[in-house]
């Protein structure tokens, strides 16, 4: 009887884990497919990735009258939403004097294709391509899953600069924290592997998190900071959660934002 129940435990984990590796994405990706409508301050534009996609993406230049920064950054958002919900970012940004590319991810906001690790790569590298043409030196924004895209673009295509908000060591290590009863460096199809990567990033760097995230632990953006090849800042917001507006464009983290900016132009 011990043996057929076991048996049936097996089953039933082998079960779990095989829906786990299939539906994981969902698990891990929360896009807002709609196509938002154009922002106030900002133009549409398109990229073009190495596999043949088509991407809108939004860049929102200085307002009239700001004194311009010789400068670009590339803002890659979280896993949830799309480019309309960081527009207050890229407007407070563009208040700073520099360009700002609102890049959103194949899946969302109307991009075709489906979110991947290897798929979001490219469409980062997509936006680069296209800041490029700008003939600017660009700085690499990336909010949470967005830390793990522009960190491994930076081991590949530097920054002048490379600020990061609320990064986690690995996608293995956060969801380790939310699926504690899971074997999820195992199963994990997309790794992320920030930490590993930051220490090969030599330019200056900037790390942003708050002491009360609840979804990735201040624990683990702190080691990323550690880790840093060459951090020159880690600012750390007293109380602040994962989804606080005060780490959309709050006063700490515009303020990290000029320093790296002054620091690099």
């Amino acid at each position: 009887m011990s043996r057929v129940l076991l048996l049936r435990g097996a089953l039933v984990v082998l079960m779990i884990a095989l829906m786990i590796w299939t539906l994981q994405r969902k698990l891990i990706y929360f896009p807002d497919r709609a196509a938002p409508p154009l922002a106030a301050g900002a133009s549409a534009v398109t990229l073009r990735t190495d596999d043949g996609l088509r991407l809108g993406a939004w860049l929102v230049r200085p307002p009239l009258g700001t004194a311009e920064r010789p400068l670009s950054v590339l803002v890659a958002h979280g896993n949830g939403g799309n480019r309309a919900g960081r527009m207050p970012l890229a407007s407070a940004l563009a208040a700073l004097g520099v360009t700002v590319l609102l890049l959103d991810y194949r899946g969302y906001g109307g991009n075709p294709g489906r979110p991947s690790e290897d798929g979001l790569h490219r469409d980062a590298l997509a936006g680069r391509a296209f800041l490029d043409t700008l003939g600017m030196p660009v700085v690499y924004y990336g909010e949470s899953l967005g830390a793990g895209v522009v960190t491994s673009l930076a081991v590949r295509r530097p920054p002048a600069g490379l600020l990061l908000r609320s990064p986690f060591v690995s996608l293995a290590a956060a969801g380790r924290v939310h699926y504690p009863w899971l074997p999820v460096g195992a199963l994990l199809r997309d790794r992320y592997p920030v930490a590993d990567q930051i220490s090969q990033v030599r330019v200056p760097t900037v790390v942003v998190y708050g002491t009360a995230d609840s979804v990735v632990p201040a624990g683990q953006s702190a080691e990323v900071a550690r880790r840093a090849g060459l951090l020159v800042g880690e600012v750390v917001v007293p109380g602040a959660d994962h989804n606080d507006r005060t780490l959309l464009d709050g006063p700490e983290l515009m303020g990290a934002a000029k320093s790296l900016m002054e620091a690099v132009a």
